[in-house]
């Protein structure tokens, strides 16, 4: 549950930065994932053939009691706060920002106004802070209650200029979950090169195994290679290409460990299977609250987030669930194919937000 606060990290952070170097920046802020990956891997590998799964477990819930001593230092988004009429406190943020990038703001007040969707639709919900000369007469701008924007950010999803990117945007996130969590699986499941189709039980008893550890270590490395590659394209090839290419690479990648495989080649190409998954996903980070207008943004990706999560439950059926029954073929048809179009949905967006503007 409380993981479930993770997708308002990243539209928090989106809109404190400019839309130029906007795609650079959430992908070295994607960094940090991967940074508690490689940990995770290295306490696994110290912890669990030692002390067990329990003493990981409790390890690896210490950063979040962290986060606690962040919280109350943390600003709040100006745009979340201009949009509640809270424009005193948004300017306090903005003058905060200002001071310690060693800037000054432009002279005048802070107020809202409505703003007009491309599709020449006036959002009235989206409010967008702009700051006038003094000698500009202030909008005062009627809030909703928080239930009655709920509704209107939810009806927005499926409304018609974005019921197409909505449904799309739901099975990307639906397949990349479930591929980059089936990868990991998939990592653990192959770490032995001669393993031998057995019992649930015995292949629990193999976890001590240190093989296992460095492999799912390696395969975390991976991961940077991905987001540097996403960080070199997002913004120069744009969005949809970006996370197509990389599923298609992903694809590729796995394609081969439906035949028994040396050990290294095996290690191979599950590395560069983690580096495109790791890639696209960098990617739809970004261009998911993109293509959202802020009014139902957060809510947008919140919704698109969960349903990305029933992807990584239903990975352990297929990683573990057929592999363990000597069904590796079947398991490798099933990655690969759910990427595959994934990969034809991210040509069927309707809409590139390369140097689009975040309000």
């Amino acid at each position: 549950m409380g993981l479930g606060s993770g997708h308002v990290l990243g539209t928090w952070f989106l809109e404190f930065v400019p839309a130029a170097n906007r795609g650079t920046w959430v992908v070295v802020f994607h960094c940090t994932w991967t940074f508690g990956t490689i940990l995770q891997a290295l306490i696994a590998w110290a912890i669990m053939p030692v002390l067990g799964w329990r003493w990981l477990i409790a390890m690896s819930s210490t950063p979040c009691f962290i986060l606690l001593i962040f919280y109350c230092i943390t600003p709040e988004s100006p745009r979340y706060l201009c949009s509640r009429g809270r424009t005193a406190d948004a300017q306090f943020i903005l003058e905060r920002i200002a001071i310690m990038n060693n800037m000054a703001l432009p002279s005048g007040i802070l107020i809202v106004v409505p703003q007009r969707r491309s599709d020449d639709v006036v959002d009235l919900e989206t409010i967008v802070p702009l700051i006038l000369s003094q000698d500009s007469a202030a909008t005062n701008v009627c809030m909703s209650s928080s239930i009655s924007r709920s509704i209107n950010a939810l009806c927005t999803l499926v409304s018609r200029s974005l019921i197409r990117s909505t449904l799309l945007l739901w099975f990307v996130y639906f397949a990349f979950c479930f591929a980059y969590y089936g990868i990991v699986l998939l990592t653990s499941e192959l770490s032995n090169g001669a393993r031998r189709c057995g019992p649930v039980g015995m292949h629990f008893w193999q976890q001590n195994d240190a093989r296992l550890y460095r492999d799912v270590l390696v395969t975390s490395i991976a991961e940077f290679p991905g987001l540097i590659l996403a960080a070199l394209l997002v913004d120069k090839v744009g969005r949809k290409l970006s996370m197509g290419a990389f599923a298609f690479l992903c694809l590729v990648s796995i394609a081969p460990l439906a035949a028994p495989l040396e050990e290294g080649l095996a290690t191979v190409l599950l590395f560069s299977a983690r580096t495109s998954i790791t890639g696209s996903y960098a990617v739809l980070y970004i261009y998911g609250p993109e293509i959202y207008p802020s009014s139902c943004r957060n809510t947008g990706v919140g919704v698109a987030t969960s349903l990305g999560r029933i992807g990584g439950m239903i990975a352990p059926l297929i990683a573990v669930g057929l592999l363990e029954s000597c069904h590796q073929k079947e398991a490798v048809f099933v990655f690969d194919l759910v990427l595959f179009l994934a990969a034809i949905a991210c040509a069927l967006f309707p809409l590139e937000t390369k140097g689009c503007q975040i309000q």
